[in-house]
């Protein structure tokens, strides 16, 4: 059964989702202090022009759209949580940190879902990007810089940044996976003196990922463009585009001929999807989180992350110096605000200082160390230990009994087999202090190691290899090498799916063909 709503706030954007949830049968309520306007989309539409207090108390609504100016973001959805209600408020959640994060708590102690609308996430265009980093297909992520500007719409209650910048920092954290370490940004004002017309952010992630936003209301023609520039292939997503050529993939790759990097360009490549309105996506993805108990894709937490950036961001504008991001001003805000979609057994024990990602599971008698950080959709078997200062991706399989302690590094989609052990110290000694001698080891995109594996430290092993049950690393490991043995000396060639590469260096399972590019070095033929 479809759950009814109230759209609060019948405005520029409003209408349009008083008609997207009118339109999928959900529309239960008009709520805008300008009656006519509110009374022409009800004759449209057939919903009641109702009062809030009384949309708050009528239990057949199960949940309120916020579409309100952004300074009433907080008290509405408040109120509305408070009532009962699963809330969707449009960006920004809110203008403050601190009460983002206590919607953020409220909501997770009310059970209800709490969703901001980042429109942009439910772009047909934007998912298909997001699979192709997810999936490998554009390598390692280099940098990434998006372009939004337009003639107008001028704004006297927020600058350019929060009006426009927040879309764009949502797809840019999905991409990469993490919040950046580092925020800067510069901005100009010219039609008021206190109002930035125009802003440039650049962002600096731990993994070496950079990115850059550029947003101005004063540029002569529109232009909404996000370029994702990777290791193996480089994407344009420009919503300026008819939906054939929305999404372009460029298989250029770089190639290093007598230790010089030559470019090999290649010709763009359309990315089929399909044509659908992102609001309709967008809300529909709302009412089917209430029905379900579902986490949105832009949960509450997935909004507080952005607004620690645009908080950041607009330090750094006023200082003149770069922000780093631990320094958002949470002050009293526990961790837990930015578990929300986060599964934790009651055996287990997670430290304040840890920031764990929507959709991860953590299961029995585990223990996160402070400042560790766990992406995405992760799963952490039972006995496992992970920190302090440990960084791990997003979609990430951590078997039974486990340990990962300061200097290990898993970045996206790697699988650690039960019992494997990473060591921190070459020369380990009981009586001998050597924490200042631990040495980094990276696990690097795809990475598989399979159970009672040990991988000494100071390596680094490679996208999509595999290491075999009980081997022992101790040197760098090649992408997609098979290794195995005591030490691990490469027996083979495995392909993005796991799968042992014949001679024809054919991928059995999906198809892939790949080329031996030097004694060491496999690479996907386009």
């Amino acid at each position: 059964m479809t759950p009814n709503v109230a759209v609060i706030g019948c405005g520029y954007w409003g209408r349009h989702l008083v008609r997207n949830f009118a339109e999928l049968g959900a529309l239960g309520g008009i709520c805008d202090p300008a009656l006519d306007r509110a009374g022409v989309l009800s004759a449209r539409f057939g919903a009641p022009v109702r009062a809030y207090t009384e949309i708050l108390a009528d239990s057949s609504i199960a949940g309120v759209i916020i579409a309100a100016p952004a300074e009433k973001h907080f008290p509405l959805a408040r109120e509305a949580l408070a009532a009962g209600k699963h809330v969707y408020v449009e960006k920004p959640l809110a203008l403050d940190l601190g009460e983002a994060a206590a919607l953020c708590r409220q909501a997770a102690e009310a059970q209800r879902v709490l969703m901001v609308g980042h429109l942009l996430q439910y772009h047909p265009a934007f998912l298909a990007l997001r699979e192709m980093s997810a999936t490998g297909k554009l390598g390692r992520l280099h940098y990434i810089y998006s372009n939004r500007l337009n003639l107008g719409k001028v704004r006297r209650e927020e600058n350019a940044l929060w009006s426009f910048a927040p879309h764009d920092i949502s797809m840019i954290l999905a991409l990469v996976g993490e919040e950046p370490e580092e925020v800067s940004a510069m901005g100009a004002s010219y039609l008021h003196k206190i109002i930035a017309d125009v802003t440039i952010t650049h962002l600096s992630f731990r993994g070496g990922e950079r990115a850059h936003i550029f947003v101005s209301w004063l540029h002569p023609f529109k232009e909404q463009k996000l370029v994702t520039v990777g290791s193996q292939g480089m994407a344009v997503f420009d919503d300026g585009q008819p939906w054939e050529s929305k999404l372009l993939f460029y298989p250029h790759r770089i190639d290093w001929i007598d230790g010089l990097p030559q470019p090999s360009k290649a010709d763009a490549v359309p990315v089929p999807v399909v044509a659908e309105e992102p609001l309709r996506l967008e809300c529909r993805h709302f009412l089917e989180c209430i029905a379900g108990r579902l986490t949105p894709r832009t949960d509450g937490a997935e909004g507080l992350r952005v607004l620690k950036v645009l908080d950041a961001a607009e330090r750094s504008m006023a200082t003149g110096v770069p922000v780093p991001l631990t320094e958002a001003r949470l002050a009293g805000t526990p961790a837990v605000a930015l578990r929300q979609g986060v599964e934790v057994h009651e055996s287990a024990h997670v430290e304040e200082s840890v920031e764990i990602g929507a959709g991860t599971k953590i299961w029995h008698f585990s223990h996160l160390l402070p400042r560790t950080r766990i992406g995405r959709d992760c799963v952490i078997g039972q006995n496992v230990v992970i920190g302090p200062d440990v960084v791990v991706g997003n979609r990430c399989k951590i078997q039974n009994n486990v340990s990962l302690y300061k200097g290990v590094t898993l970045e996206d989609g790697v699988f650690c087999g039960p019992s494997c052990v990473f060591t921190n110290v070459n020369t380990p000694r009981a009586e001998i202090e050597r924490k200042s001698e631990f040495r980094p080891t990276l696990v690097k995109h795809g990475a598989t190691i399979g159970a009672n594996a040990t991988i000494v430290c100071g390596h680094t092993l490679g996208e999509y290899c595999l290491i075999a049950a009980g081997a022992v690393v101790t040197s760098d490991v090649p992408q997609h090498a098979l290794m195995a043995g005591v030490p691990a000396r490469r027996i083979g060639w495995v392909s993005h799916a796991g799968e042992r590469l014949g001679s024809d260096l054919v991928c059995p399972r999906e198809g892939r063909h790949y080329r031996e590019a030097g004694p060491d070095r496999l690479e996907e033929i386009a």
